[in-house]
């Protein structure tokens, strides 16, 4: 076990900054006790660990188990946001102004860990959340470890480059993941190396986006989540362009529109994407929600 503490010389919302780490309710990698502590697991450079984080008034109290103890401890202040440059950021809008007036807490922080980053995106490519998080779940359930140390029950962590190579398609027919989601993780598996040695966030795009199966949508949603991007914007995705047009605009938007709205906060595109989505005007429903679809069944 390992200890360290921490002051944030800026608003820190603990919850606001790392949920956007968790996918889904039950995510074996992430969980929220009642004493307001956030538990994450990682597969860091040295092994697998876990980390346990607390906030009260900017100071940070951060505890890690297992052999990825240090590397978690001493990468603390980039995954909250330490490196976090707001300037720049001048909100045009008065919607966007509220927003981060009213979640100034947020920070973009970076894991530094793509392929953790990477295969959640790819299991929630063009299906809903609800699927993505239950194939999520029951993977790593079935492949990932025990989590270190005096974690809560049922956390475990993420399975190294290997593991997700020999997965057999059955196990992936199992969890709701379809051979071209399947194909496309076992492949970023085997350039996991590659990946992780990116230097920035447009190297890591430009290798991400060689891969088959990973277009600009999963590049972005990877890169905000690994290297703290927080101009990469999540083109192709189902609400945004419509939650962006309509509190920006009054109206609803395509992907074309949209970066048309966010052109004047370049640099900082992807932080005003999550301020909307925190709190921005969402258009009114018309027409069902998409359906889950569980190839299980197929």
């Amino acid at each position: 076990m390992r200890e360290r503490g921490w002051r944030s010389e800026q608003p820190l919302d603990l919850g606001l900054t790392l949920g956007r780490h968790r996918h889904g309710n039950g995510d074996p990698t992430w969980r929220r006790t009642p004493d307001g502590s956030i538990w994450r697991t990682s597969r860091t450079p040295g092994g697998p660990g876990t980390l346990r984080v607390s906030a009260r008034d900017g100071h940070v109290a951060a505890t890690a188990w297992g052999p990825g103890a240090e590397w978690l401890l001493e990468t603390l202040p980039a995954l909250l946001g330490v490196d976090d440059d707001l300037s720049g950021f001048a909100p045009e809008h008065e919607v966007v102004r509220r927003a981060a007036k009213r979640y100034e807490g947020l920070r973009i922080g970076r894991t530094s860990r793509v392929l953790e980053a990477l295969v959640p995106a790819v299991l929630e490519q063009k299906v809903v959340s609800a699927e993505a998080w239950r194939a999520w779940r029951l993977l790593l359930g079935r492949y990932g470890e025990p989590a270190p140390g005096p974690a809560p029950e049922g956390m475990r962590v993420f399975p190294e480059p290997e593991v997700w190579r020999a997965i057999p398609s059955w196990d992936w027919h199992r969890a709701g993941a379809e051979a071209v989601r399947a194909r496309t993780i076992v492949n970023a598996a085997w350039h996991a190396a590659k990946l992780e040695a990116a230097g920035g966030s447009a190297e890591a795009d430009r290798l991400l986006r060689a891969l088959p199966g990973i277009g600009v949508w999963t590049s972005a949603e990877v890169r905000q989540r690994s290297h703290g991007d927080a101009d990469a914007v999540s083109v192709g995705d189902f609400h945004l362009p419509s939650l962006v047009g309509w509190s920006l605009s009054g109206r609803r938007a395509d992907d074309a529109e949209m970066l048309r709205l966010l052109a004047p906060y370049r640099g900082h595109r992807h932080r005003v994407s999550l301020l909307l989505r925190l709190g921005g005007e969402r258009p009114p429903a018309r027409g069902p929600r998409m359906a889950a679809r569980d190839y299980r069944s197929f």
